[in-house]
């Protein structure tokens, strides 16, 4: 989880190469459907007792806020929304002490936000609609451009036009009877705020219950998923890092009926993350304890394992790289279980990652990285591609199966200088771990898609997993370990390319290519290994590029 205002590669960092997932299209009805629960929602009723009531209102509002989002304030003369309007603002732009005069006059006055650390943020708008003449209006003063990106705080929105952009609704109203200067405020969401609104309601209950509720919150980073995290940092300095990470919706089916997620077996709630941190924890690991929990809303509050790398200025440090791939020795010397508990009477059965799930993985390469390579592959040669891949991991499949955590790599593990032994070694992010060979995880570490590593260096790490694993057991297959590391570490790359590719080309994310040199060496010499001869014949016909080149060649 590395804080990415120190970490330029950060925006690379937050997409998991192993876990990336399809932007699911919204299925005919679910419109609909999200339209009749929300109907059922009541809205937040709740009453503010005295102006800096509402100033923290307006700070806690401001927090759930991103880029496109309108908060329609609506009310009678002097029932707040300037109060609340001008407490978001300055929550937004990080200024506590800023100006935020009403913009009745002008309509709409534009702030540069900033975060509490003195970082850019989004754009604000505050516009005061009371004095529009009619919608045309806006448009003449280009209300939706300056609008479009920013945080947008309308005074007065009955007096505009219905909108599709997320849309935080705010009633306030006097209410004498509940005291002097009481106000009772009505606050409901649209077009997809209303799961926001209700997540963020349920982290405030929780920070408040655990004791964070006075810990300054600092956005750390997100990722691929709905997953997102911030660092906690209480008064007194005490710190913890606040895990977001609400059940997966299926979305749409991509292949046999079934949905992205089912096929390539991602973890579908919270669960998943608390079972597997209490299990390797169980086992002396250093995952993070999990301080408090609310698994209905997808909220853990963990413990912050700190910001200590396994690597420097882009490569692996040595001494922590062998620590890790030790751990990884000793974890799959150990027999685990396949089923882990979660809570009194709720279980985490781990899925398998079986050939299904592998293959899927596989084929983006046919299906993304061609296009960039600018290769067209027709429909023999995608389906011989299937077949050796298939062949490939046939006997894999076979093999004895362990706890394979999927992601395993650099930007996961946290260097711990003050604690012993293997528990130096910080693991994060597991909630994708699956019954899989033990070859993946160290395929995934020694290959890492941005980490430039050696093969002399890869080579001596391997050496040292398989001495471990033979002085846990005398009978570990050296040779059918090797042959498994080259196919798993060549299905990841072949993966990895796919990804990325698909990241530059259907997602506008053009920065991930820089890493394609590196996955491609990887893979060039993955084929090498005489396990991969029909792979690497393949790949010399349709992406020749791809093939180590021999010694003279």
């Amino acid at each position: 989880m590395a804080d990415p205002r120190e970490d330029p590669g950060a925006e690379e960092i937050a997409v998991n190469e192993d876990r990336e997932t399809i932007h699911d299209e919204a299925e005919p009805g679910d419109e609909a459907e999200a339209v009749n629960e929300a109907a059922e929602q009541k809205p937040w009723e709740i009453v503010l007792p005295e102006e800096g009531a509402t100033e923290d209102l307006g700070a806690f509002l401001a927090g759930m806020l991103v880029p496109g989002d309108l908060v329609a304030l609506s009310g009678g003369l002097g029932g707040g929304k300037t109060v609340l309007a001008r407490a978001m603002v300055r929550e937004l732009t990080g200024d506590p002490d800023l100006e935020v005069p009403s913009p009745t006059f002008t309509l709409m006055q534009p702030y540069d936000g900033k975060s509490r650390d003195g970082q850019p943020g989004p754009a604000i708008v505050h516009a005061d609609l009371y004095r529009l003449r009619g919608p045309d209006e806006l448009i003449e003063l280009g209300f939706d451009e300056i609008t479009g990106t920013a945080i947008t705080l309308v005074e007065w929105p009955e007096r505009m036009e219905p909108c599709a952009t997320p849309i935080l609704t705010v009633e306030l109203s006097l209410r004498p009877e509940f005291g002097e200067g009481s106000r009772f405020v009505r606050i409901d969401g649209l077009n997809g705020m209303r799961a926001r609104l209700d997540r963020a309601r349920a982290i405030r209950a929780l920070l408040g219950r655990s004791g964070w509720d006075e810990a300054e919150r600092h956005f750390m980073q997100g990722d691929a998923s709905a997953r997102a995290y911030e660092r906690l940092v209480k008064p007194d300095g005490a710190n913890a890092v606040l895990m977001i990470s609400p059940a997966r919706s299926d979305g749409p089916p991509v292949r046999d009926g079934k949905p992205y997620s089912a096929i390539v077996k991602l973890a579908e709630n919270v669960d998943a993350f608390v079972a597997m941190d209490r299990g390797l924890r169980a086992l002396g690991f250093s995952a993070p304890k999990i301080y408090a929990e609310d698994r209905a809303q997808g909220l853990l509050i963990i413990e912050d394992l700190g910001r200590e790398p396994v690597i420097e200025n882009g490569a692996p440090r040595p001494e922590r790289y062998t620590e890790a791939v030790r751990l990884l020795a000793r974890l799959h010397a150990t027999e685990l279980p396949g089923v882990l508990p979660v809570a009194d009477g709720i279980d985490h059965a781990l899925p398998h990652y079986d050939l299904e799930a592998l293959l899927f993985e596989a084929e983006l390469l046919p299906e993304w990285y061609t296009v960039h390579k600018g290769t067209h592959l027709d429909a023999a040669a995608r389906a011989e591609f299937v077949a050796v891949w298939t062949e490939a991991l046939g006997d894999l499949l076979t093999e004895p199966t362990t706890w394979t955590l999927r992601d395993y790599h650099s930007p996961n593990l946290i260097w711990l200088p003050d604690r012993d032994g293997l528990e130096r070694v910080g693991v994060i992010d597991f909630q994708d771990a699956v019954l899989g060979h033990p070859a993946y995880d160290l395929a995934s570490l020694l290959q890492d898609a941005r980490v430039d590593a050696s093969a002399d260096f890869e080579l001596r790490l391997l050496g040292l997993y398989i001495r471990e694993r033979r002085a846990r057991d005398q009978d570990f297959d050296m040779q059918a370990f090797a042959r498994a590391y080259a196919v798993l570490a060549a299905q990841r790359a072949t993966k990895i390319l796919g990804i990325f590719a698909r990241l530059d080309k259907r997602d506008g994310k053009p920065g991930y290519l820089a890493h394609l040199p590196r996955i491609e060496g990887y893979l060039a010499r993955n084929l090498t290994h005489p396990g991969l001869d029909r792979l690497r014949t393949w790949h010399e016909r349709h992406l020749p590029s791809l093939v180590a080149k021999p010694p003279n060649g």
